[in-house]
């Protein structure tokens, strides 16, 4: 299964530059890089990203994220990914734009629609 991260471009920059990453600002405090599935990005992009142009969206498998991953009730009792760990850059399948048209993020097609 995928899941997502979005990534500002230098979070994306010091995950290139280090190989690994404990996320964002949010993600340090809250102890666990938060991720989301392909039926909850959109409206996270939303929530935390409203407006925010310049973002890239990250795809990885569940499977190679191994028993660091955790599924926990979180926005209207959803089961949501938390990594219990670092993010690692071999980790990551791909990486593309997620940029803003007209107020909001357009995602690839297949993606939660």
């Amino acid at each position: 299964m995928l899941i997502y991260k979005i990534l500002r471009q230098d979070e994306w920059g010091a995950l290139q530059a280090h190989g690994e990453t404990c996320g964002a600002p949010i993600d340090e405090a809250d102890g666990f890089i938060h991720f989301s599935t392909a039926e909850q990005v959109r409206e996270t992009a939303a929530k935390h990203f409203a407006g925010v142009d310049g973002l890239l969206l990250a795809a990885l498998d569940t499977d190679a994220l191994g028993d660091s991953l955790k599924w926990e009730p979180s926005r209207g009792g959803d089961l949501f990914p938390h990594l219990y760990g670092p993010l690692r850059l071999q980790d990551i399948l791909w990486v593309q734009p997620l940029p803003v048209v007209d107020g909001q993020h357009v995602f690839p097609a297949d993606i939660g629609a």
